[in-house]
């Protein structure tokens, strides 16, 4: 894979506070540069949703009310996430649930096409028993040495997706190959369907 090919691309998490729909704690995008992630230009930030963090949410990220009573509203900070997005593609594991959190907070944005880890890891490495981020981690083992937090943190898991994204994309020869088999149906960036040349 030539990764000079590949255009601007943000692997990105969220973690939410547990209601539904969910309201933001936790955002994390990290870009994907020459092969590599690159943490100099990431993003992340916590935020105070306007609806109290559940127990089972908290008990998942570690991110509980008292932790996020001083941190900016979601408002406060929308601007500099949508900026930091831009128009580029996204990557995420699971990437339905993410884009729409994403884009349910930020009305304006459309990002150039999304990527799916979960699509991409079942066409990749066929017939594993789970394609979790976990059973993924174990199974393919990248280097999480320098992943910040820890599992189950926006920025732990978005670095944690990177690498993955990274490895699976050796087995593939361009970009466009990547794309169809990573991007779900109905997403942005999901490849035309082949029209039947008998039709009108």
């Amino acid at each position: 894979m030539n990764f000079s090919s590949w255009p601007e691309l943000l692997v990105v998490d969220v973690e939410g506070n547990g209601t539904n729909p969910p309201d933001l704690v936790e955002v994390a995008a990290l870009p994907v540069r020459d092969g590599q992630p690159d943490t100099s230009t990431a993003g992340a930030w916590l935020t105070r949703p306007r609806r109290p963090v559940t127990p089972v949410a908290a008990g998942i990220h570690g991110l509980t009310n008292e932790r996020l009573a001083n941190k900016p509203g979601w408002e406060e900070i929308a601007d500099q996430v949508h900026g930091l997005l831009g128009t580029s593609w996204i990557c995420a594991h699971n990437a339905h649930v993410d884009y729409k959190v994403l884009a349910a907070h930020l009305p304006q944005w459309q990002p150039a096409g999304v990527l799916d880890t979960l699509r991409l890891a079942r066409a990749t490495y066929r017939g594993l028993p789970k394609y979790s981020l976990d059973a993924l981690i174990e199974q393919v083992q990248p280097d999480l040495a320098h992943a910040p937090a820890q599992r189950h943190r926006a920025t732990y898991d978005a670095y944690a997706t990177a690498q993955l994204l990274i490895a699976m994309a050796a087995h593939y020869d361009t970009w466009d190959q990547l794309v169809a088999a990573a991007v779900p149906p109905g997403l942005p960036g999901a490849p035309e369907p082949a029209k039947d040349p008998t039709l009108w």
